[in-house]
């Protein structure tokens, strides 16, 4: 009998990403969210959607339903795809002990998602990270930075939402921060981005892939990645694991400075986009399952969002001037969300947005909050843990 895995987070295409090859490589997948999730549902790689409630505001209903469809459908693994990972972890405990969970110690998945975290884990593995400090506000912030360039965020965000860049330090008139918990600030770098994807195993590093966010909506999510081979940042990555005995899933991102050297801006213990570098046929299921198997992406082409690429590449493409770049880089790239075979989770991406926005608009929010509330974790106390 195959074994079944069962996939949080099935509204991302990381998630459908991960149905595709649990199910090229004999798996029966199961997907799971709190939000509708017809982009990984719709595929053909799905055996069964299940509704479960939201582990922000509901994580007794979020254990209690993991649960049932773990006793149900008998589940041998489970596998988050976005910030679920961090209630996963947290409430792992309480799950039935027969299931393997595919996350870290919540101690240690808390401190890497934190931003102030991540340097104090990063300094004591040998891992480049720019000179930062932890703040209450700006008063703190500006006395720190001592007039140099810098950026301000919060200890926990996502997407770059609330990012502060000061290139000419912090002005006399720069409005006070927020009150969204202790700030961070960085000393400002200048250079190329780049994004780290990886699968580790008490302490091995299996598997990286890294990319370039070479289309993105603003400074926020990438659509577009271009794999690049860093030697450095594949050593960095393999130091902090094998340091902390990581297993699971871990992403990076990094600012490549003028002097070449590559330095961690923050991670995401869990899935990003670099995931989608790897072929069907790469032992992730495996390495995710604890069986310690080598895993090597695929360099070949890029990968992108094609709707995206159109809906928002081509337009500021021929806002800018380049849409002979656009046009090269098109014919470059597959896409991730419509493949030949199984090209339903294109509709059920578009369905999905239909989904958010009405979500949106009774919560009083944005497309993008709406899309992403019920997951997010900040550093609040979860009840029921002791973290």
């Amino acid at each position: 009998m195959s074994r079944r895995v069962l996939v949080l987070g099935g509204r991302s295409p990381v998630a459908l990403d991960h149905a595709r090859r649990f199910a090229a490589q004999g798996w029966q997948v199961h997907v799971a969210d709190s939000i509708p999730c017809r982009l990984a549902a719709s595929s053909g790689a799905v055996r069964a959607c299940h509704r479960i409630a939201p582990p922000r505001f509901d994580p007794q209903g979020f254990v209690r339903d993991l649960t049932a469809i773990i006793a149900s459908q008998r589940i041998d693994l489970v596998l988050p795809s976005n910030e679920e990972a961090l209630y996963l972890s947290a409430y792992r405990p309480r799950l039935p002990g027969s299931v393997q969970v595919a996350v870290e110690d919540f101690a240690l998945m808390s401190a890497l998602h934190s931003k102030w975290g991540l340097v104090g884990l990063a300094r004591r593995h040998g891992m480049p990270v720019p000179d930062s400090a932890r703040v209450p506000g700006l008063a703190q912030a500006r006395a720190w930075a001592a007039g140099r360039a810098v950026v301000l965020k919060p200890e926990f965000s996502r997407f770059g939402v609330h990012v502060r860049l000061y290139p000419q330090g912090i002005p006399a008139d720069a409005p006070e921060l927020p009150a969204l918990g202790p700030w961070v600030v960085q000393e400002l770098l200048h250079g190329s981005e780049l994004c780290s994807y990886a699968v580790a195993w008490r302490g091995q590093l299996l598997g990286l892939a890294c990319y370039a966010p070479r289309h993105r909506l603003g400074r926020s999510a990438s659509f577009y990645f271009e794999p690049v081979q860093r030697e450095d940042i594949r050593q960095a990555v393999a130091a902090l694991v094998q340091g902390t005995g990581y297993s699971g899933q871990i992403s990076f991102d990094w600012i490549v400075g003028a002097d070449g050297q590559a330095r961690a801006l923050e991670c995401n213990p869990r899935a990003t986009s670099g995931l989608h570098l790897f072929g069907a046929d790469a032992p992730l299921p495996a390495a995710l399952a604890g069986e310690a198997m080598a895993c090597a992406p695929d360099l070949s082409r890029p990968r992108m969002l094609a709707a995206v690429m159109l809906g928002a590449g081509l337009p500021a493409a021929l806002r800018g001037g380049r849409l002979r770049a656009w046009r090269q880089d098109w014919a470059r790239a597959s896409d991730v969300l419509a493949q030949p075979g199984d090209r339903l989770p294109l509709a059920g991406a578009v369905a999905d947005i239909g989904s958010y926005a009405l979500l949106a608009a009774r919560q009083g929010v944005g497309l993008r909050e709406a899309s992403t509330r019920d997951i997010e974790w900040d550093g609040e106390a979860l009840a029921g843990t002791g973290a």
